[in-house]
């Protein structure tokens, strides 16, 4: 009990809010090539932030006057068949996820992936699926907590050479 509270705390002092602006566009690829391992052309980002602006989240401390983005999240809704219904269904896709170094551990990775989860839900996706890095086992950790599973190992997926899991939610 005291642990959980020692989470939430920190995240009463959070600004959340999605895309709004060019401005955010800078921020956001400032804070993924900072710390994730891909790097991704502008019109990756553009892609993603200008068909769903509404799943790409910043984070801010609320007291900060400089506000400087502390976590992001970018996904999108797309289309997604099932073979044996032959019926159209949403499909969620968590395509980046980044929290500064500084401000790690207080729960803000996983506060970004549940709001970006539970809007996709509102919306009626029937899965969400994301890759990873193998190498990267925080993550891991933390979409294996939500229920995602292993769906199958991407041989070199990443220009570094490093494999990937495609990790897979099913939420209906």
């Amino acid at each position: 009990m005291a642990e959980e509270k020692k989470i939430e705390e920190p995240l009463r002092e959070i600004d959340f809010r999605m895309f709004e602006s060019e401005e955010d566009l800078t921020t956001i690829i400032s804070m993924i090539e900072k710390e994730l391992s891909e790097p991704y052309p502008i019109y990756t980002y553009r892609y993603f932030v200008q068909k769903w602006p509404e799943l790409t989240e910043l984070a801010y401390f609320k007291d900060d006057p400089e506000k400087k983005c502390i976590g992001c999240v970018v996904s999108k809704l797309e289309p997604h068949i099932k073979q044996s219904e032959g019926t159209n269904k949403l499909r969620g896709y968590i395509a980046m996820l980044a929290v500064d170094p500084n401000h790690r551990r207080l729960g803000l990775g996983r506060t970004l992936v549940v709001r970006t989860m539970d809007l996709m839900k509102e919306k009626g996706v029937e899965e969400i699926v994301l890759e990873t890095e193998i190498t990267n086992i925080a993550a891991l950790k933390l979409y294996e907590s939500f229920g995602f599973v292993k769906e199958k190992r991407l041989q070199q997926y990443y220009l570094n050479g490093n494999d990937a899991y495609k990790l897979k939610l099913y939420v209906k």
